[in-house]
């Protein structure tokens, strides 16, 4: 107890030095606050009459209303693929671990829903002390936004269940598939899941915008798609994070097990490898999936404030909106169209071969959908907006703009492969420096490969920002309708990133299906059943050869592996391209709409140099915190397997141990993402409470230093992960000690690009969405009670939040939890 208070004492303090430095700076120069019928600006906004223009003779909310039947048929496609799959053949034993696999998720799943409702109780505090006491806004509108805020986590949860479901389906059928020794089944399986969850996600989330924009009256649609961001971007924040923590280790503690024992991978009798395939899941789908959801809402949410504020003609708004979101209705025409077209081609490529190349088709159909989506975008926009203001040459720079981000999801793509793909020479060079000098140089290799690809990535996102502020800015440019132009244009290209979003989605699904077919086809057991092929001949004539089904599953992991790679960064972009977007909205309010106080956004004003400082800080100190939950969980999970693992005697392990593990692993994914979300949750308030324009610098900070950590990061740990995939696809040489340097490199990269990298894009739009509402309340009180109380709030909330930074590491130390047991075992 002593200690504690001691600890107690000394963080106070560290926390009172901090926030006095960072108020004495403030204080030295204090920016003006806006008035007070500023705040509140987001939840105030209101639509204008969508009636009140023609497109095609058919006025603006009618030609919306058509929108909503698209989105039914996008559903509709979803859940035609859906029964599609779960009618498939597959063998008994493989549905069986399939459906342990499915059970063990919704296990996780319930437990996550009743963790991220604890998380939202915090929000809700907030939505209620700042709208209800301190605006005084009436109690429906508030209850709408609560509402609405609910709406958000049930969709980002919602469509995670659905892809855990629909990958749980094709996953065994994906297997069972292998062994016909035909290569297309095993590349169009997991393919057709992952878009029945991207046609079926873009749908909803495009249905849920659409009814808030058609049948909420205007005055209240502000604050419903509030709510519905924040909400949306809490709940994929939790399950991307809870679940990037929860897969790593149970990953590390399977692969683990290759080195301790010299078992094979997946070898049924290791307890970790279905926490494992559970992991696939709760990290790989059930986090993209609910991100993938929170990204496409939040770019719309900021793209529609952005227009609301920045655009003054209510003709002008109207025709914007309506521009934004047939542009979003095509997004599902394209993609459908694309998938049709490329599935034709392939199969008739590849229907009947005995070998193919399962990343060539995944790449085509990418780069299909980019162009046929960028023709469209030039066709819908000049049908629908030939003029705006008077201007007919904005339609196509609108187009071009969109087009650079739409662009950008294939380019990226194809520069992730240069540093991911099994092909690549920096995968090749890890396999390499790891032949003489091992797991060292395997880590060190990989390093480089994460380094390198985080500066031409970055480049090529700077030159397609630059390309749309060129287009933004051509002749009279964008800025004759609209302030702050740019700041549109850099919206538009993280809107045209989304421009192919089933898609990306579904070659970002496609991952967790390989690898869990890969896995399911050795947990069967199906080589030692008895009678088995004869079995097989006679209830699916099939001739099977176990060792190139075997063979060929392990490729198409190593394809999906790649691709998995790809998607991430094109959602990172999203998130930091759509941040300027957000963020534009505070200093709207800030500036009067941008006629006062613009001095304050300078390297002169001393506040904001310091909050451009300070995001870094926090971007890594996540980085460490969600690493350290796993590698303390993983320690939990190997500590448990190498005391439970039976190597003689049995088959497999028992379902109570694997699904013992299942539990360590959930522990430590809540037990990291709660101190993780309550540090972001103070951090926040409390660097909104130092200083406005502080707060910007700190948002505009951890866009940039996450977007280049994330890209670092994720693609690391991708060509760590295809370098073990070359020794034992390519090389087979399973077992051996370059292998076991493959699978310790693997093992370092899984948290890198599964859980510290993929999470930045939710946190930084979390913080950013949240942080609309924390700067507003700062403003608001210190209008009412004077500056003095807003700093000793902010000293209040740094001091939680150090806190918590504090537990991330000492409450998670592997010592810690020891001390805690023999406590527990004294008692």
């Amino acid at each position: 107890m002593h200690s504690w208070l001691v600890e107690g004492l000394r963080l106070w303090r560290r926390s009172m030095l901090v926030v006095a430095t960072l108020g004495s700076a403030a204080l030295a120069q204090p920016a003006p606050l806006p008035a007070s019928r500023e705040v509140g600006g987001e939840a105030n906004l209101r639509l204008p009459d969508l009636s009140t223009v023609n497109f095609l003779g058919i006025d603006g909310h009618s030609l919306l209303l058509v929108g909503l039947i698209f989105c039914f048929f996008g559903l509709m496609f979803g859940l035609a693929i859906y029964f599609q799959l779960k009618n498939l053949p597959v063998h008994r034993s493989m549905q069986e671990i399939s459906e342990l696999i499915y059970e063990t998720c919704k296990t996780y799943l319930i437990t996550q829903g009743k963790f991220i409702l604890i998380l939202e109780t915090f929000i809700a505090v907030i939505i209620i002390l700042y709208f209800g006491l301190l605006l005084k806004y009436e109690a429906l509108r508030v209850f709408i936004i609560l509402l609405f805020s609910l709406v958000g986590i049930s969709g980002s949860y919602g469509v995670a269940w659905f892809g855990i479901r629909v990958n749980t389906f094709a996953n065994s059928r994906t297997a069972f598939a292998g062994l016909a020794g035909k290569p297309f089944p095993i590349y169009s399986i997991p393919l057709k899941a992952g878009m029945s969850i991207g046609m079926l996600l873009v749908s909803v989330e495009l249905l849920i915008m659409l009814f808030i924009l058609l049948f909420i009256p205007g005055s209240y649609a502000g604050p419903c798609f509030i709510g519905f961001a924040i909400g949306e971007s809490l709940g994929a924040a939790a399950l991307r994070i809870a679940g990037g923590i929860f897969t790593k280790i149970a990953d590390i503690g399977s692969d683990l097990m290759k080195i301790v024992f010299k078992i094979k991978e997946d070898d049924a009798r290791n307890p970790g490898v279905i926490a494992d395939c559970t992991g696939d899941n709760a990290g790989d789908s059930v986090g993209p999936s609910a991100d993938g959801f929170e990204t496409y809402g939040v770019t719309g949410v900021a793209l529609i404030t952005f227009i609301l504020l920045g655009v003054k003609d209510p003709a002008l708004q109207v025709q914007l909106l309506v521009w934004i979101f047939v542009m979003r209705i095509m997004m599902l025409v394209t993609s459908a169209l694309s998938y049709f077209v490329n599935e034709a081609l392939a199969k008739a490529r590849y229907g009947k071969a005995d070998e193919m190349n399962f990343e060539a088709p995944l790449t085509t159909l990418v780069w299909l959908t980019s162009i046929i989506s960028v023709i469209a975008t030039f066709a819908v926009s000049y049908v629908i907006i030939p003029t705006l203001g008077g201007d007919d040459t904005l339609w196509w720079k609108l187009a071009t703009i969109i087009s650079c981000g739409t662009l950008a999801g294939a380019i990226i793509p194809e520069l992730v492969k240069v540093f991911t793909s099994t092909e690549s020479r920096h995968v090749q060079e890890i396999v390499t420096s790891s032949r003489e000098g091992g797991a060292s140089l395997n880590i060190l290799s990989g390093l480089v490969a994460g380094d390198f690809s985080a500066y031409w990535l970055g480049l090529v996102m700077v030159a397609l920002m630059a390309t749309g502020y060129y287009f933004a800015t051509l002749g009279t440019g964008l800025s004759s309708i609209m302030l702050a132009a740019p700041v549109f244009a850099f919206g538009l290209v993280a809107f045209g990133f989304l421009g192919m979003g089933p898609v990306t989605i579904a070659v970002d699904s496609y991952g967790p299906v390989t690898d869990n077919a890969q896995s399911i086809y050795e947990l069967s057991l199906i080589e030692h059943i008895p009678n088995v092929k004869e079995e097989l001949r006679r209830e699916h004539n099939i001739q099977v050869n176990f060792s190139h089904a075997k063979e060929m599953l392990e490729k198409n992991d190593g394809a999906g592996n790649t691709f998995k790679a790809s998607a991430k960064p094109v959602l990172i972009g999203t998130a930091v391209v759509g941040a300027t977007t957000m963020i534009f909205s505070i200093i709207m309010a800030l500036t009067h709409g941008l006629t006062t106080n613009l001095q304050y956004l300078s390297l002169l004003h001393a506040p904001f140099v310091l909050g451009l400082i300070t995001g870094g800080a926090i971007i890594y100190w996540f980085t460490g915190a969600s690493i350290q939950a796993v590698t303390t969980g993983a320690y939990r999970a190997v500590e448990f397997i190498k005391r439970h693992i039976k190597l003689e005697g049995v088959e497999k392990a028992s379902v109570a141990d694997s699904k013992k593990v299942v539990e360590i692993c959930t522990k430590y994914a809540q037990k990291g993402m709660f101190n993780i979300f309550l540090t972001v949750f103070f951090a926040t308030l409390a660097f909104a409470f130092v200083e406005p324009f502080f707060f910007i610098g700190y948002l505009i900070s951890i866009a940039i230093f996450g977007l280049y950590q994330a890209i670092f990061m994720a693609n690391a740990g991708g060509a760590w992960d295809n370098a073990k995939k070359v020794v034992e696809v390519e090389l087979k040489q399973k077992g051996t000690e370059l292998h076991d340097a493959t699978v310790v490199g693997d093992t370092v990269g899984d948290p890198f690009k599964d859980t510290s990298s993929v999470a930045m894009n939710p946190v930084i739009k979390f913080t950013t969405l949240f942080g609309l509402l924390a700067v507003e309340l700062a403003v608001k009180l210190t209008l009412e009670k004077g500056r003095p109380m807003s700093y000793l709030l902010a000293v209040i909330f740094f001091a939680i939040s150090v806190f918590f930074v504090w537990r991330s590491f000492y409450g998670m130390r592997i010592s810690s939890e020891q001390e805690a047991d023999s406590k527990r075992q004294a008692a």
